[in-house]
């Protein structure tokens, strides 16, 4: 009986949702089984996560239902006292194959213990034309607002040989596209012999998968970008022109507060080299509202980073706090103005957005087609066909407009 998978959250659940998936169904369970693969990046998602289980279990009242992932590995106590819940399962864990051949509870273990990652690789990505493969997992670092850390344990690098036999698998397997995750991407390679960058592994994707017609990076720390990978960003066709980027905010102190790593004259000089280099290249960026102790004069510098980094994909969303991480102490700005500045940020960037979409219209724009007549363009923006379109195909398509944010083309 094959299982449903349902991934909250990032681009590396949906990887792992996968690795889940093949494991699900090779154990041949008679019956019914659904695995939620939550996310606890904010309060808010694990309130959805909770919600979609007690759905879930509306719907399909025979399942066994199993949670597992982030929200799951922080507070497994939580979800083991739903009654909706017959298993709970660690993020180590799920990535095992016996962990979905057993009738018991489930185990959750300390994932600050693991030192490995990606030891398990999917055949393929059901249902989608991009593939995506893990190459990092886990973080060193301590953001004052983020819960991460103690749902994915210690940073920790796939090496690179392995990356090279799961892209190629892809490819053989029809993804024209490959997208590389990891929760902190560009701290990749200083647990791996050699201490290995980021840059290294992308040249030697591009060089040992040379029927790779495109790769994309997921989430990058702009100030651990290295030289080699700056150069291939801004020099190489078959690396996306689509950035996004964790800047959290656009102001100085928030940013010290936060402990991020970089400043906003970091971002806005990383940013424009990229585009004196490569003018094509589209950013986005995860952006807060509403941290603690924000003032009205901070919220406008974060508006003002998003034309100041040409932020054309706005990932938004209000603070807020996490039991267990410093920022939940800090003094807390009202959750109703946490999310009006929400609004306002999103409001600008899809104002910046359809500007850039203003553009486009009339030119011809290489698209990955993607099911429901959709795709998407090198530099990720959304493209709605008018006519039936195969999935999988990199075609030119002649952009006539832009609604309900995405581009408008006729039958390719």
């Amino acid at each position: 009986m094959t299982a449903e998978i349902v991934n909250m959250g990032c681009r590396l659940n949906i990887h792992e949702g996968e690795i889940v998936r093949t494991h699900v169904n090779a154990a041949r369970a008679n019956r019914e089984r659904v695995v939620v693969n939550s996310c606890a990046v904010t309060n808010e998602a694990v309130r959805q996560t909770r919600q979609t289980i007690r759905r879930l279990r509306r719907e399909r009242p025979g399942a066994e239902i199993t949670v597992t992932g982030c929200a799951a590995q922080i507070d497994p106590a939580a979800f083991r006292a739903m009654p909706e819940v017959d298993r709970v399962v660690g993020n180590a864990e799920k990535l095992r194959p016996e962990s979905w051949t057993g009738t018991d509870a489930g185990a959750v273990g300390d994932i600050m213990a693991v030192r490995e990652t990606a030891p398990h690789l999917a055949p393929a990505m059901a249902d989608r034309v991009r593939g995506f493969v893990e190459v990092q997992n886990g973080c060193d670092h301590r953001c004052t607002f983020c819960i991460i850390p103690y749902g994915r344990g210690a940073s920790r690098s796939v090496p690179a040989g392995l990356v090279i036999d799961r892209v190629k698998a892809l490819v053989d397997a029809g993804h024209p596209e490959v997208v590389l995750t990891g929760v902190d991407l560009t701290s990749y390679g200083p647990d791996l012999p050699g201490a290995p960058t980021l840059g290294s592994l992308v040249a030697r994707i591009l060089t040992h998968v040379p029927r790779l017609a495109r790769l994309r990076l997921s989430s990058l720390d702009s100030i651990e970008v290295d030289d080699e990978l700056f150069a291939l960003i801004t020099g190489e066709p078959r690396v996306m022109p689509h950035l996004h980027l964790s800047l959290q905010h656009g102001d100085d102190l928030i940013l010290k507060r936060m402990k991020r790593r970089h400043m906003r004259g970091d971002a806005i000089r990383f940013v424009e080299r990229v585009k004196w280099a490569r003018p094509d290249a589209a950013v986005g960026a995860d952006l807060i509202a509403g941290f603690p102790t924000e003032t009205d004069a901070m919220h406008a510098q974060s508006l003002a980073l998003i034309e100041a980094c040409d932020i054309v994909f706005g990932h938004v969303f209000p603070y807020s706090p996490r039991e267990g991480t410093p920022a939940a102490r800090m003094p807390q700005v009202d959750r109703a103005l946490a999310k009006e500045r929400a609004a306002e940020l999103r409001t600008a960037s899809a104002a910046r957005r359809d500007r850039w979409f203003d553009a486009a219209v009339g030119a011809d724009l290489p698209v990955l087609t993607e099911r429901g007549n959709k795709g998407h363009t090198d530099s990720f923006a959304p493209v709605r066909f008018a006519g039936d379109v195969e999935p999988g195909r990199l075609v030119a398509a002649r952009i006539a407009g832009h609604a309900d944010g995405a581009l408008l083309a006729g039958a390719p």
